[in-house]
């Protein structure tokens, strides 16, 4: 076929082209009775040749243009009817392949002899025929489809071959050396790429509120920067720095300052890049990692979230994943304390490494010697976080009535990944609204958004559902409001959030309390009361048929701190004993917890708790009571403004104790 599609294209440039343009046409024009080629007749007969085998395969590829086969005598008579335009031979005159006007294809068997005399009949009624040759095979072509083929059925046994050929690499680890350093692809190579001039564009300077962790870290660049002032006193370096703390509060922002003032070279890794499903592919890839830090020593290694490699290893015969001591966390943790600590030392390598999760690590890990020093990265106090705002605060044009001291103080346990959003947020907001500077009141909105969700605007049009909200914040802001020495009182509002709240009252503790974490039987008793402000508030104003279950979250949150007044802080009444007993750990008497009380003593528990919560109860219901008017005069105010803020509450406090006295 290929050759014949090369024939007719050499005879198309020739002028000939009318075979393959009557194929693009529904029908074709009435037929001449004079031939249309003025070339030789060899020349001719071999045109219609080509033209018709390629008519024929185009016939074949096209299933729209087959028709049903015509018998012998039908051929003859279309023939002398004048309804064939050309008919094509097979090389052994067998058959033919007969095109009527509309270009369809009929094929037709001959019987031995009639050739002759269908050739007449052509010739007398001048319709074109040729002989259609069979297709030369090239032989480049065939040696490659019998190689093919010869492929194919070798091709599970080459497969079972080369897994073979890769497990006998590698060794002792089974299926597990397809990641050593023989095995394909690199699997056991780190995947960690060594820096020589990092350039992380973090310094110490754009670290804040976390001094202490950054002057431990100092001192490790300073001692690769200046070692003979170290070494005069006989200081060694640290071999390694782990540093633990709660989410967001900058362990990794640490990393990047190290490597971007060290000035040796510095590797990055995650403690997942060395957990793989086949064993010995994480000791492996640890191996490599040492090695590349050894070859350009002195250089920092930074592994992140090593938690996920360096929990503690169980004890006796059960390893810590269940696999007898054998499994890959395992070997990857055992790896690692060898390049650390082994026997061959560890030289000009300082291991740097940051986890959430310290409590879970193997003692083994962050023994002196391998962690010389553990680094604590805690929540900001007041002065890290204004430190941390005025850092983020870098590039963004802010108002000159804001004070960012004024903030720190309201975002008591961000942290400074909290605070970076916080920032940009407000940044967001203040483009939204078309504004050239940031302000309080887009913070204010950034807080809230951080905090309890965006704001709702569906469901704040209804009086009755802003009426029952507005007494129920009121009663818990009243309530903080009037309980002496209790968290101030910021906002209120009763516009609803994302998160579920129909509203929300903010109070804010002082730094002190918050930073102690040490709170006194009072300040608990007064946080029953005000948790239960709300629940109170709805029965002295609508009834106790018309309560809501809008209290729910305030009730677990009285039960939870009344049980752990009785259970764990000992807080318990004289009809316990006078001495306190801790009857359960911190997180509570579950299933998975130690049992320390009996059945009589959960019993007399739960009567305490019933106790607590009932005076708190009788305390708050008392006091909104006396100070329903301070209570309906913030509802009215919650109702036209929706929001009210700290000078509003104060000043309004103010004005109800003036009325009284």
């Amino acid at each position: 076929m290929a050759t014949a599609m090369l024939v007719a294209s050499a005879i198309s440039s020739q002028g000939y082209s009318a075979m393959t343009a009557s194929m693009a046409r529904p029908a074709l024009a009435a037929r001449t009775t004079m031939p249309v080629l003025s070339m030789p007749k060899s020349l001719q007969n071999a045109a219609a040749g080509a033209g018709l085998a390629v008519a024929l395969s185009l016939g074949n590829a096209n299933p729209a243009l087959a028709a049903d086969p015509w018998p012998y005598s039908t051929l003859l008579s279309k023939v002398q009817a004048d309804e064939v335009a050309k008919v094509a031979f097979s090389d052994d005159g067998t058959k033919v392949v007969a095109f009527d006007q509309e270009g369809r294809d009929h094929q037709v068997n001959l019987f031995p002899g009639g050739d002759a005399e269908l050739v007449g009949e052509l010739r007398k009624h001048n319709v074109q025929f040729a002989v259609v040759p069979p297709p030369e095979v090239n032989p480049a072509l065939q040696l490659l489809s019998g190689f093919g083929g010869l492929l194919i059925n070798f091709l599970p046994l080459i497969l079972l071959i080369g897994l073979n050929v890769l497990a006998s690499r590698g060794g002792p680890g089974g299926m597990g050396g397809m990641g050593g350093p023989g095995g394909p692809g690199g699997v056991g190579k780190s995947q960690s790429k060594i820096q020589m001039e990092p350039q992380t564009g973090v310094t110490f300077g754009d670290v804040a509120g976390c001094d202490g962790a950054k002057l431990e870290l100092t001192e490790v660049v300073d001692f690769l920067k200046e070692p003979a002032k170290y070494s005069a006193l006989g200081a060694k370096i640290p071999k390694g720095a782990i540093m633990e703390g709660p989410p967001g509060t900058g362990k990794t922002l640490l990393a990047r300052a190290v490597a971007g003032e060290a000035g040796v070279p510095f590797i990055s890794a995650s403690g997942s890049e060395f957990v793989e499903m086949f064993v010995g592919v994480g000791a492996s890839r640890v191996r490599d990692l040492f090695g590349q830090a050894k070859k350009n020593a002195p250089c920092i290694v930074f592994i992140d979230e090593i938690d996920a490699i360096g929990g503690a290893r169980a004890g006796g015969a059960g390893g810590g994943m269940g696999g007898g001591g054998n499994d890959e966390r395992e070997q990857t943790l055992n790896q690692i304390l060898t390049e650390m600590d082994g026997f061959e030392g560890n030289s000009g390598v300082i291991v740097i490494a940051a986890t959430n999760r310290a409590d879970i690590l193997d003692p083994a890990l962050i023994r002196p010697g391998r962690f010389d020093r553990r680094v604590p990265v805690d929540l900001p106090d007041v002065k890290g976080r204004l430190d941390i705002l005025k850092v983020h605060a870098r590039g963004k044009p802010l108002a000159s009535e804001l004070d960012l001291g004024i903030v720190a103080k309201r975002t008591t346990g961000f942290s400074g990944a909290s605070l970076a959003n916080l920032m940009n947020e407000a940044a967001i907001v203040a483009a939204r609204n078309e504004k050239t500077e940031i302000g309080y009141e887009e913070i204010d909105y950034s807080i809230d958004r951080v905090t309890v969700g965006m704001q709702k605007t569906t469901g704040t049009s209804f009086p009755a559902r802003q009426k029952l909200v507005a007494y129920h914040e009121a009663g818990h802001a009243v309530a903080g409001l009037l309980t002496p020495d209790y968290d101030m009182v910021t906002k209120v509002t009763i516009i609803p959030r994302t998160n579920g709240a129909g509203g929300f009252t903010l109070f804010t503790p002082s730094e002190e309390r918050l930073e102690s974490g040490m709170y006194s039987k009072r300040y608990l008793e007064s946080q029953l009361v005000v948790a239960l402000g709300g629940r109170v508030a709805e029965e002295i104003m609508f009834g106790e048929d018309e309560v809501t279950t809008g209290a729910s979250n305030d009730l677990q949150q009285v039960r939870n701190i009344a049980r752990r007044m009785v259970a764990q802080w000992g807080f318990a009444n004289d009809q316990m004993g006078s001495a306190p007993v801790a009857w359960e750990t911190p997180d509570g008497n579950g299933l998975m917890a130690p049992k320390a009380a009996s059945a009589e003593t959960e019993k007399d528990i739960d009567d305490q708790v019933q106790r607590l919560v009932q005076t708190a109860y009788d305390t708050c219901y008392a006091l909104l009571l006396e100070n329903k008017s301070l209570m309906v005069a913030m509802v009215d105010k919650l109702i036209e403004k929706e929001t009210i803020d700290y000078d509003e509450l104060t000043k309004m406090r103010d004005a109800h104790y003036a009325v009284k006295a």
